[in-house]
């Protein structure tokens, strides 16, 4: 006995050590992901040293991982009616990627798993823990290895246990590109039923990857190691077919009282747990490419009007896959430009409405110009693929998914979303604690024809610089935008010439308050004067009129109608001081008499307008209220205003608070047509017949007006106010002017 365990000894010592010195030397591996460094300086980058107690003690472990690897897989087929049979402790292979010095694998030794095999990038730690090891635990191995190119068979391993390992690639110097290999080989190298334990402290890159990497075809359960040290223990088995499970969570505690890291952990926890629950439930089902070709959805190659599929592009089970909507245009009497067209939609958006909704999705192949329209929403797993890359692995699949009339020499476009800017410049950017972050730019538009045509409205402005509001919140849609004045320093030039620009700068002048650059806003003041002058007395100068604007963004609606509107005493309310700040600094908003701001909740402030003037008290009667507020949310079919302002109970407030021939104005804007028409129908309850308004050729935007008093306004009555009102602007020599002209003629009753 005592030879042949001296024997046993001697080779596994030769082999250890030929295996050490015979190993290809991984540095060069390294060093490209590190631009040429050598390997100490990336293994000091990523903390190869770092002490096994940064994560936990070995009391601390023992138990949940013997358990762990002790138990049988459910998830493998029975045998003869029987649970598969646990792997022997000593028959079991377990890889240990990125070792360093760490005494996690001489303690899993020591309790009988005795089949493991060490790696790590450094020679020094693998050269270290060998002599350490040599004679107490012969049978353990050690190989210098890039763990993000493990030189192993496919489904070889039983378990592979990461101490720390997935944290130290993923710091955000390196990106997320070192830990998506190393994962990709984690699932390569699990037989069936095998299991991957990872130690780790959970930041949101990491819980990202891990969950969305490991969402089809894994079963997934998170411990808590340490609450001290925030360590997690995250082990996920492999399953024998792509099923999605849902994740179990072991002694959740409270994560008010752990710091932000944890809040940010259950955080993701909550959001995957809600797409495997609504995967789970079969309200999308998800199909692949290979059911779609066996006809789960009937037959690709012909065209299906209306016809939707949710569907992943790519293997769920591999480093890179998409999931997307496929859907098949209505039938159109104008010919398709495209057989078929890719939209991918970033990550930030792809909850908004128009991107996730069955109704918004529609909207988007009908102004596609496709027959058919692939929608990718993009996720964690890929949104930081680059373009070229994205477009490479997807073109081959999208063709497998042309109706017949593509062929292959036919091109197909993969669309893209943006504000449709040639250039921009970040002036300023702060955070609010209510908005979130809010960015002011100067901005030069490729083209402006997305503004309303038919009114006029924009047709001068090429060439120009906007300075621009916007909400990272709402996706980066544009709040407000204004022209600056006497900057006119690009050239014009004509159609089918090349044009030129002036980089945006501070320094060309302030913002124009003469000119209101949105279409809605010029049609608000078209109503305000039209519907002013048809109301009895509204025209005499000598009288004084109370208007409120909710809502202020940059203020320039409010800045137009004091510049222009004298009879008017104007208070602007608006919830953010932050708003209201970034108005004035940047865009000439200034208070005076006849202008000022009161920092409040609007629907609060219209509540008490309405009680006070219930209680008699005619003077706080408003003559015009104005509601000019995107909505912050925009996974709503309502674009602006948010929903609490469309609501009946806050539409009578509005109502009482104002006084007997006082006017309501709303900006609509949503993308869902039965959005509007219940908003129409609460409005009519409230207000009866007296309603106006003017839909603007975005198919978005619409102005509603109602009066008080509920006598309604004839189309007679109307065109008498317009000619009025011609006349009145007559000496008017700006062109607002007749924009405003223009667009009152096309207002009309709200039947």
């Amino acid at each position: 006995m005592g030879r042949k365990k001296k024997q046993k000894q001697k080779q596994s010592q030769e082999n250890s050590s030929t295996a050490a010195e015979n190993q290809p030397d991984s540095s060069k591996s390294v060093g490209d992901f590190t631009s040429g460094e050598n390997l100490d300086e990336f293994l000091n980058e990523i903390g190869s040293d770092d002490s096994p107690e940064s994560y936990a003690e070995w009391p601390q472990l023992e138990s949940l991982l013997a358990e762990q690897l002790s138990s049988p897989s459910m998830l493998l087929p029975e045998t003869a009616g029987e649970a598969p049979p646990a792997v022997q402790a000593a028959e079991m292979a377990i890889l240990v990627p990125k070792c360093g010095k760490s005494e996690l694998s001489e303690h899993l030794y020591d309790a009988g798993f005795t089949n493991i095999t060490n790696l790590d990038f450094s020679k020094v730690a693998i050269a270290h823990m060998l002599r350490r090891n040599l004679s107490e635990r012969p049978m353990m191995k050690w190989r210098v290895m890039d763990i993000t190119r493990i030189q192993y068979e496919d489904k070889t391993i039983d378990a592979i246990i990461d101490n720390g390992g997935l944290d130290a690639l993923m710091v955000p110097e390196l990106g997320s590109g070192l830990g998506r290999r190393y994962l990709s080989e984690v699932k390569r190298l699990l037989k069936p039923g095998g299991k991957y334990i990872c130690l780790t402290k959970a930041e949101s890159r990491v819980s990202d990857i891990l969950f969305s990497m490991f969402r089809f075809g894994w079963k997934m359960s998170l411990h808590t190691i340490s609450k001290e040290l925030q360590t997690f223990m995250v082990v996920i088995e492999k399953d024998i077919c792509a099923s999605v499970h849902e994740i179990s969570v072991m002694d959740e505690y409270s994560v008010e009282s752990h710091g932000n890291q944890v809040c940010e952990l259950y955080n993701a926890l909550e959001r995957e747990r809600k797409f495997r629950s609504e995967y789970c439930s079969g309200c999308d089902v998800l199909y692949s490419l290979k059911d779609l070709k066996l006809g789960a959805k009937g037959n690709l190659k012909e065209l299906e009007e209306g016809r939707r599929i949710n569907l992943i592009l790519g293997e769920p089970e591999g480093s890179q896959f998409y999931k997307g909507v496929l859907i098949d245009a209505q039938q159109n009497s104008d010919p398709f430009l495209y057989h078929i067209a890719v939209l991918p939609v970033p990550r930030i958006r792809v909850d908004d409405w128009i991107f996730s909704s069955e109704e918004g999705q529609k909207n988007l192949i009908a102004n596609s110009k496709a027959s058919r329209l692939l929608i990718i929403l993009l996720d964690s797993s890929n949104s930081c693929v680059p373009k070229e890359l994205f477009q490479k692995y997807l073109t081959p699949l999208v063709r497998q998914l042309a109706p017949r009339e593509c062929d292959d020499s036919d091109t197909f476009p993969f669309m893209h979303i943006n504000d449709g800017t040639y250039q921009r410049e970040v002036v300023h950017q702060v955070t609010s604690a209510l908005a979130g972050t809010i960015v002011v730019d100067e901005a030069i538009y490729l083209d402006l024809d997305q503004y309303d045509e038919d009114l006029d409205l924009v047709s001068d402005y090429r060439d120009l610089i906007f300075r621009r509001l916007t909400f990272e919140r709402s996706a980066n849609m544009v709040q407000s935008e204004a022209l600056l004045a006497g900057q006119i320093e690009g050239k014009k030039v004509k159609k089918g010439k090349q044009r030129s620009y002036c980089r945006p700068s501070r320094s060309y002048g302030k913002v124009d308050h003469n000119y209101l650059v949105r279409p809605y806003h010029n049609v608000i003041i078209s109503g305000l004067m039209l519907i002013s002058l048809h109301l009895k007395g509204s025209s005499s100068t000598e009288c004084m009129f109370e208007a409120v604007v909710i809502g202020i963004g940059a203020g320039l609606l409010p800045m137009f109608m004091k510049n222009w509107m004298p009879n008017l005493n104007i208070e602007v309310v608006e919830l953010d001081q932050v708003v209201l700040d970034v108005a004035k600094e940047h865009f000439g908003f200034k208070e005076d008499e006849k202008l000022r701001v009161c920092i409040t909740d609007g629907i609060q402030f219209v509540r008490d307008k309405a009680d006070s003037g219930a209680e008699g008290e005619s003077s706080s009667k408003l003559d015009i209220l104005i509601v000019d507020k995107d909505a912050p949310n925009l996974s709503s079919a309502l674009i602006c205003p948010a929903a609490d302002f469309v609501e009946e109970s806050f539409l009578q407030n509005a109502k009482n608070s104002l006084s007997e021939e006082g006017l309501f104005i709303i900006r609509l804007a949503s993308r869902s047509p039965a959005a509007t028409t219940a908003v129409y129908s609460t409005l009519k309850k409230v207000f009866g017949k007296s309603l106006l308004y003017l839909k603007l050729d975005d198919d978005v935007n619409e102005v509603i007006f109602a009066l008080k008093n509920e006598s309604p306004i004839t189309e007679e009555d109307l065109s008498k106010a317009c000619d009025e009102l011609e006349r009145s602007l007559e000496l008017v020599t700006r062109k607002w002017g007749k924009r405003v002209i223009k667009a009152s003629k096309l207002i009309q009753p709200l039947r």
